[in-house]
């Protein structure tokens, strides 16, 4: 209180007693010339700045950052550490956002004029890079280190990139003599046509002749239908749609392009606007580089997946407007080339992917594509000299034709699924017009599709919609509701609005829905947990049902579930059955389901503990193993993906095998042919010869360990043996049946008096599809391995053992002088999953 009243009561504290204005007139202190320090980035950490964001910013020309950045080069060249940021970052930006390629060696020829020993260090980094690439068996980043210096042919001596690219076609004519159904050739030749590309927008001049030496040369191996060609056509049953193989389309490209001189349009050019004059480019003007050598092996290698001749896919083929280019101009193939190494490449940030995608504008010639967002109907007001290319167009169907790419995904198939979503939500307004269209192309044409690329894009299709608040036009498709089960799109509806399920819960979606689907959606999906039939009292062996279940729900011991078990195979052998263990296996089985039906961690809590009883039911009774499949599907027949994932788990217990899971589906409950409309069988299917083959997959790399002592080698290879060969009985037994299908000729279906309906037709049109698809995959996996085997193995290296203790640091650093892979050193340890997965 006192303090308060002196506070009051100073008659300077409202302005008598000002501590600011004292110092402002004390004479020996004046602040008014100091300014706030102002922090200046070293030069280095400015220019990688400066490299990171080229060409990104579609309010600045490109042109104009090139020339800052070159000043900046130029200025700091004597500082080693802008040099080392400089040669690093140019190394890196090639490798990991190829849409910057052009760009960056338009900066390296700014340089060049003043410091060229610069462009000598960078061409010398890029070289040996190539050389270990080359080694490895690495083509696509050969591919973009190529292309790089293709774009800086102008400032090479002799033939520069094209000595290169002979040398590589010398290996792809090798490669196709070998084996006409090769597929590393035809990406040799496409990676000469698409550098060549490069090579010819460059500032280089006069090597048209040897393009067109080149492209007589490839002609040979491009314009040669490929004999597998017709494994991987995405419309196999379509008369509209024409497969065409991408290395063919680009070839007739370039061809087109060299008969009109060269235009190159969507290329952009950069170094056009710093040479100024054309004449600037005379061989008399400007200093020439000689390129490194550069040895191709002689037996070239690839470490990407089976390679099969690659299909030209597009979801925007049927526009009034052409939104994407053509399939026969030279841009469909430049464009979505480095869009789809930019995807694949940027796996590991989806985000930094999907705002590639959304600014690819930007890294192209000016004038390529129509302004971002541009609605759809104002394209046709724009006038014929103009361009209707939308980038958003151009960008999903890149994705797309990776999602919908056969034989198999280079990413797994969600990581496309979250690009598309990123894309989304970077930019709502422009893309889900687009994205809509390609869903109504796609749709219409599912009936016609690879049965494979269907299911991908019912998961797509499903998966996207569970991001955005489960909203579709579903009015659009209403009148296929009222479809034959057995037709295409009526199955792709029921299959979507299943996993939808699978990702909410039935109501919601219900709600989602017009009142003609709702139809679809019946009140047992809805239910949480499915009714326990043994409940009621007219189900056979209700009694010892009732009593099962109360023992596993008290955790029993096994000694006092036998006696329930014992009970109800007796009543059984009564009532004549020839397997009592198949009612009993019914009644456990669908018990462990209902107990287990909260949650997975439930059930698989009941499995293990009744794992050694089902276990021994499949070695005593193959019925009654393949009754535990029925009794997990007919438990969650309203939800039939939970069931799907439950055998997934008994296959991994090793409770089921992958020959029962086939025989239950595919025999004994074909249905004349009715089973394969439905998804979830086919992922059953699918899902458990990935399996299968995943395991030998394991157990060929294992063998290929370097340092293997030869017994544990024998062993690997006899245990390849005995998994092939077992993958080969499920895979004939998967085509013995399908074809049975396609042919009508399986199940009764030739007796059936509905055998020349048009039900009957879809049915054998379902075995067809079927069929095909496995066929593929056989084939794929066989040729995999035999690829694989002839390899040659890696060389084993000795692990280096310290002559002296380790520091204090590295000891901190777990360092260790004994062998990395913590064996003896004599040999390497080889772990392999005893389990199926």
């Amino acid at each position: 209180m006192a303090d308060y009243e002196r506070r009051n009561n100073n008659n300077n504290y409202r302005g008598g007693f000002n501590r600011k204005r004292r110092y402002r007139d004390d004479d020996d202190f004046d602040r008014r010339n100091q300014r706030r320090r102002i922090y200046e980035e070293p030069a280095h950490v400015k220019l990688q700045k400066q490299l990171l964001s080229l060409a990104d910013s579609p309010l600045r020309k490109a042109e104009d950052e090139i020339v800052d950045i070159s000043k900046a080069m130029i200025e700091n060249a004597d500082n080693a550490q802008v040099q080392d940021t400089f040669l690093e970052l140019t190394s890196q930006i090639i490798l990991e956002q190829p849409l910057k390629i052009p760009f960056v060696a338009a900066t390296l020829l700014a340089v060049d004029k003043e410091k060229p020993d610069i462009t000598t260090e960078v061409l010398k980094r890029v070289s040996s890079s190539i050389q270990e690439h080359l080694a490895k068996g690495a083509w696509r980043e050969t591919k973009l280190q190529l292309r790089f210096i293709a774009c800086l042919q102008g400032i090479l001596e002799g033939d520069g990139i094209f000595s290169i690219l002979d040398e590589i076609f010398s290996r792809a004519v090798d490669l196709q003599t070998a084996s006409s159904e090769d597929g590393l050739g035809l990406e040799l030749v496409k990676i000469i046509l698409l550098t060549m590309a490069y090579a010819m927008a460059s500032s280089a001049k006069g090597f048209e002749e040897q393009a067109n030496a080149l492209l007589e040369k490839t002609d040979i191996i491009a314009s040669t239908p490929h004999t597998l060609e017709v494994l991987v056509n995405p419309y196999p049953d379509s008369e509209e749609i024409q497969a065409e193989s991408v290395i063919s389309l680009l070839q007739r490209q370039m061809q087109n392009e060299a008969n009109t001189e060269w235009p190159l349009s969507c290329i952009p050019r950069p170094w056009k606007a710093l040479t100024g004059d054309e004449t600037a480019d005379d061989a008399t003007e400007i200093r020439k580089h000689k390129l490194p050598t550069i040895d191709i092996p002689a037996t070239v290698v690839s470490t990407i997946r089976p390679r099969l001749p690659e299909i030209y896919f597009t979801a925007y083929s049927d526009q009034e407007v052409e939104t994407v280019p053509r399939s026969s101009n030279l841009a469909s193939s430049i464009v979505r080339d480095v869009l789809v190494d930019t995807i694949n490449m940027m796996d590991y940030n989806r985000n930094a992917a999907a705002k590639f995608l959304i600014e690819l504008d930007s890294y192209f010639a000016p004038g390529t594509f129509v302004k971002r967002a541009t609605p759809f109907d104002k394209l046709k007001e724009l006038e014929a000299s103009q361009s209707t290319w939308k980038p958003e167009d151009v960008a999903i169907d890149a994705v797309f034709s990776q999602l919908f790419q056969l034989p198999m995904l280079e990413q797994k198939a969600v990581y496309y699924h979250v690009v598309l979503r990123e894309s989304c939500m970077i930019a709502p307004a422009a893309i889900a017009p687009s994205l809509g269209r390609a869903i109504r192309y796609l749709y219409k044409n599912v009936d016609t599709m690879d049965l494979e690329l269907g299911y991908r894009f019912m998961d797509w299709f499903s998966h996207h919609l569970s991001n955005f608040g489960f909203t579709w036009k579903w009015t659009e498709w209403v009148d296929d509701v009222e479809l034959p089960k057995a037709h295409a799109k009526k199955a792709f509806i029921v299959g979507a609005l299943d996993k939808e399920i699978r990702l909410s819960f039935a109501q919601r979606i219900r709600g989602t829905l017009p009142i003609p689907y709702q139809a679809l959606i019946t009140e047992a999906k809805e239910q949480d947990t499915p009714e326990f039939k043994y409940n009621s009292d007219q189900t056979p062996y209700a009694e010892q049902g009732k009593e099962i279940l109360r023992l596993l729900r008290v955790k029993a011991p096994d000694s006092e579930l036998e006696k329930p078990i014992t009970a109800l195979q007796d009543v059984a052998l009564e009532q004549g059955l020839a397997d009592p263990n198949v009612p009993s296996t019914d009644a456990l089985v669908t018990s462990i389901c209902f107990l287990g039906s909260k949650s997975f961690s439930h059930v698989l809590s009941c499995i293990e503990r009744t794992k050694d009883r089902l276990l021994s039911i499949g070695s005593t009774s193959e019925p009654a193993r393949l009754q535990i499949i029925s009794s997990v599907m007919q438990y969650w027949s309203e939800k039939p993906g939970i069931g799907v994932n439950l055998v997934d788990k008994l296959l991994n217990y090793t409770i089921l095998t992958p020959m029962s899971v086939i025989e239950w589906a595919l025999v004994e409950n074909l249905d004349q042919g009715r089973i394969l409309m439905h998804a979830h069988i086919y992922e059953m299917i699918s899902g458990t010869l990935h399996k299968v083959t995943t395991r030998i997959r394991q157990v060929v790399q294992a063998s290929r360990q370097p340092g293997l002592p030869q017994e544990q080698k024998t062993m690997l290879e006899e245990t390849l043996a005995g998994e092939r060969n077992e993958a080969r009985k499920l895979y004939e037994l998967v085509d013995d049946a399908l074809k049975g299908i396609e042919e009508g000729s399986a199940d009764s279906m030739a007796e059936s008096k509905d055998a020349d309906s048009e039900d009957m037709d879809m049915l054998r049109l379902w075995g067809r599809r079927w069929r095909r698809v496995f066929k593929r995959k056989s084939a794929v996996e066989e040729s995999w391995i035999e690829e694989t085997l002839v390899l040659p193995i890696p060389e084993f290296e000795e692990p280096v053992i310290a002559a002296a203790p380790p520091s204090p640091a590295a000891a901190g650093n777990g360092a260790s002088n004994g062998p990395a892979n913590g064996s003896t050193g004599e040999g390497v340890d080889v772990e392999l999953d005893d389990n199926i997965e």
